[in-house]
């Protein structure tokens, strides 16, 4: 790591402004923020492009896709640990909560089997200073599932465990009050006849009544013992908001209604929205539209979710949206925001005396391309 480096003819964006300026580096993290531009001669000219601050990605089960890239193959742990943290960087995620899943409903699924392997990796490749990103690890609990407060208490004492989601899938309810899409989506997900079908939504549901309240209720406490950051998943109605609110979640995670996202958002959580959502218009579930979460000044942060290029371009596009977001405003939803819903307050913005996390992006035919990344003032793409 250089001593100090300087980056000018920038536009650079902070929380509140843009302008064209130069940031000085040192030590890893931001020394200096000023407008104009430098004439020393080590300092970097950036070409006019935005400098940003490192994406902070809450939500991706991104890893998976790499454990398992085809039906039946299952890759080596850690190869795939680096080939996501490749894919991770490459997309301005300089900070990244790799979203591991506690109850599979799958039935016939892997992703149970592939769990301790996938944090064994995660934390190995880290320690070893071989991953570009800083990876956490947040823990999705599948509270209808019989195993999942044990699994969760197996796990919750890993040391980079910072983040956990308390979600229920079953049928009827929350993303899937719709039963007709849940049978249609798990139908398709995992190639089941009519009949398992049936019998698998029937499991679900009794489940979900057997399990869902006691498990939800014990892992939120215990993560406030541990002063861990809880989110919410897929809340539906403003009764599913206040539930939230009153166990002192931090985040909402895909509100499915208007009703539920403005609520969440009144009552102090901050509603997380796919980024994918605002690429492709639309939720591909049927429920709300993020765009429309944004024009009423309820979107909080953008997870890239299973598409990790999607969330520098998401910010963009929201910024472009009819709506109050500038752009500031609209990269907070993937840096200031998720960094400090997470309770990490050392990055997430170009500011002295935070940590040098940036992307140099260009703006093509309304595309940003991504020109270099730092993480800590190191250059890692």
């Amino acid at each position: 790591m250089q001593a100090e480096q300087i980056l000018t003819n920038a536009q650079v964006v902070t929380a509140n402004e843009v302008f064209v300026g130069t940031v000085v580096l040192r030590d890893g993290l931001i020394a200096e923020v000023q407008p104009g531009i430098s004439h020393v001669s080590q300092a970097q000219d950036l070409n006019g492009d935005y400098l940003l601050p490192g994406l902070v990605e809450l939500h991706t089960d991104n890893l998976e896709k790499h454990m398992a890239p085809r039906p039946g193959v299952d890759w080596p742990s850690r190869s795939a640990v680096l080939t996501h943290d490749a894919q991770i960087v490459a997309a301005g995620i300089t900070t990244v909560f790799d979203a591991l899943s506690i109850g599979d409903v799958n039935p016939r699924g892997r992703r149970m089997l592939q769990l301790p392997a996938m944090m064994e990796a995660i934390a190995a490749t880290t320690a070893a200073g071989q991953t570009r990103a800083d990876h956490h690890l947040h823990l999705r609990c599948e509270v209808c599932h019989p195993d999942t407060l044990q699994i969760y208490r197996d796990f919750v004492e890993h040391p980079m465990v910072q983040l956990i989601s308390v979600m229920d899938h079953s049928p009827g309810q929350r993303q899937f009050a719709n039963e007709a899409k849940y049978l249609e989506y798990y139908m398709g997900k995992y190639q089941l006849s009519e009949e398992e079908m049936a019998v698998f939504a029937a499991e679900q549901k009794a489940n979900s009544i057997e399990y869902s309240d006691r498990n939800r209720r014990s892992i939120v406490e215990d993560c406030h013992s541990r002063g861990l950051s809880v989110a919410s998943h897929d809340d539906a109605t403003l009764a599913h908001a206040q539930e939230s609110a009153g166990f002192g979640m931090s985040i909402a995670e895909f509100p499915t209604t208007m009703e539920a996202a403005k609520a969440s958002h009144d009552l102090g959580l901050c509603v997380l929205m796919g980024a994918p959502n605002i690429v492709r218009g639309g939720s591909h579930s049927g429920n709300i539209a993020a765009s429309e979460l944004a024009q009423k000044g309820v979107l909080d942060i953008l997870s890239s979710d299973y598409y990790p290029a999607s969330l520098l371009q998401a910010a963009f596009m929201l910024a472009e949206q009819d709506n109050d977001y500038d752009l500031p405003k609209a990269i907070a939803t993937v840096s200031r925001n998720p960094a400090r819903s997470a309770g990490l307050t050392d990055r997430g913005e170009i500011c002295v005396g935070l940590r040098a996390d940036l992307v140099q992006s260009r703006v093509h035919e309304g595309q940003p391309v991504i020109q270099q990344v730092w993480n800590k003032a190191k250059r890692v793409f």
